[in-house]
């Protein structure tokens, strides 16, 4: 295990923090560094096929070593970490056979990764957890899904004596602003299904995941001296204010779970002239999600309303934009593929986990593009934040189920139950 650990450390201690303003592919330069050292160690394994474009995806091949039809598979991960907060100086610590009691990430900043608030830890008792200094995020998500990809590749190579079909493997950049599946050839990656290794923690499967928009709304005021602002000022911060006000109260991120949709405020600037509110939308009922969207402009048209004569023209403008949907209608129609991963995990005695994602991954728009494909844990927890940490064995286990599937996948009998799978253009 020790060899997958150095592999994991190796990638997260180089940054390749996405960024949403940014119009480039990449969105951020630092990207190419691990991208770049991903196609080296790629080919240094043996995978056949090892290609990088110039927008930094990566595509590779483990060639079947069985002489009867197998269909064509895949596996994919991401390698940027999110803007949330900072990946950069990663420092890495290693708590080995952890006893279940507090874990001091910094003792200068008392920033303390607890069981008392983070119950999820207990689970991993005698376990070797990785987890950060408490100045950076770690980067599991989603470093840990690369890591055992790889790992997954190596094995499979170094054990010829497992059997399996041609395995497609993709890396790409900036999925955690929501652009990782933009350039995706879909076409040239060839497979008829695929896997994320982008899940939490261990036994997670999920092909179910939110509808999902982001919302820019910029208000408009008038400045004028405080001492003689009597109907005269209008100050866009507190019309911001008002807006949010007007948002259905408890349906925010920390207020629902399961299949429960929110709205949730995450970036609020301004001043007197001019205020900008950007949210997100999330729902996994699709009706449902229309109608979060139609009530941001209704919101809108009643501010516009009320202010329409003393500002002379509309106060607020709201731009509205979809980024992903629900994957479920596109996995549904081979669903063999879901069990398949299920029959993995059970055989390694892992107890699968099947519930809808409470956010987005590539294989949200890769099952809209024609690549139906599913989320697997990748074993992390807390992720975008300081206290994110990954068990060690966790990593291993998705290593383990990834190679599982590739084993299964080669047994013809295994889609006995099932309609063979069909790659739908």
């Amino acid at each position: 295990m020790q060899h997958i650990i150095d592999r994991f450390i190796s990638y997260v201690t180089i940054d390749t923090e996405s960024d949403p303003n940014s119009q480039t592919t990449p969105s951020t330069e630092k990207q190419w560094n691990l991208a770049n050292k991903l196609v080296e160690e790629l080919k240094t394994i043996g995978l056949d096929d090892v290609t990088i474009d110039e927008k930094a995806y990566i595509m590779a091949t483990l060639p079947s070593n069985v002489d009867h039809e197998v269909p064509v598979i895949g596996f994919v991960s991401h390698f940027d970490t999110s803007p949330d907060f900072s990946g950069a100086n990663v420092k890495p610590q290693i708590i080995e056979n952890y006893d279940g009691k507090d874990i001091i990430l910094n003792a200068e900043k008392n920033i303390i990764l607890s069981p008392g608030y983070f119950k999820d830890l207990l689970q991993y008792k005698g376990q070797t957890i990785i987890t950060t200094d408490g100045t950076t995020l770690l980067g599991a998500d989603d470093k840990a899904g690369i890591t055992e990809i790889v790992s997954a590749m190596e094995y499979l190579i170094q054990h010829p004596e497992i059997k399996h079909g041609k395995i497609r493997i993709g890396f790409t950049p900036d999925e955690e602003i929501g652009r990782g599946a933009h350039h995706f050839d879909v076409e040239k990656f060839g497979a008829q299904w695929a896997y994320t290794m982008d899940g939490s923690q261990i036994g997670e499967l999920e092909y179910e995941n939110f509808n999902a928009a982001g919302a820019k709304i910029t208000f408009k005021g008038k400045s004028v001296h405080p001492g003689y602002a009597k109907g005269k000022m209008i100050n866009s911060m507190l019309i911001a204010n008002d807006f949010i006000n007007e948002l259905p109260k408890g349906e925010t991120p920390q207020e629902t779970k399961g299949y429960e949709g929110f709205f949730h405020v995450h970036h609020l600037t301004g001043s007197i002239e001019e205020t900008v509110l950007e949210l997100i939308i999330r729902d996994h009922n699709k009706l449902k999600f229309e109608k979060r969207k139609d009530l941001i402009g209704k919101i809108a048209k009643k501010i516009n309303k009320k202010f329409a004569k003393q500002f002379g023209e509309d106060i607020v403008t709201a731009e509205v934009k979809d980024q992903y949907y629900n994957m479920k209608e596109k996995v549904l129609p081979v669903k063999h593929i879901v069990d398949i991963a299920e029959k993995a995990m059970r055989e390694l005695n892992i107890k699968p986990i099947i519930k809808p994602i409470r956010g987005g991954t590539d294989g949200s728009q890769l099952s809209f593009m024609g690549l139906p494909c599913p989320n697997i844990f990748a074993g992390g927890h807390n992720f975008h934040g300081k206290y994110e940490y990954v068990p060690a064995e966790s990593i291993q286990k998705a290593t383990d189920v990834i190679v599982k599937i590739a084993e299964l996948t080669a047994i013809p009998s295994i889609f006995d139950v099932a309609e063979k799978p069909k790659r739908k253009r």
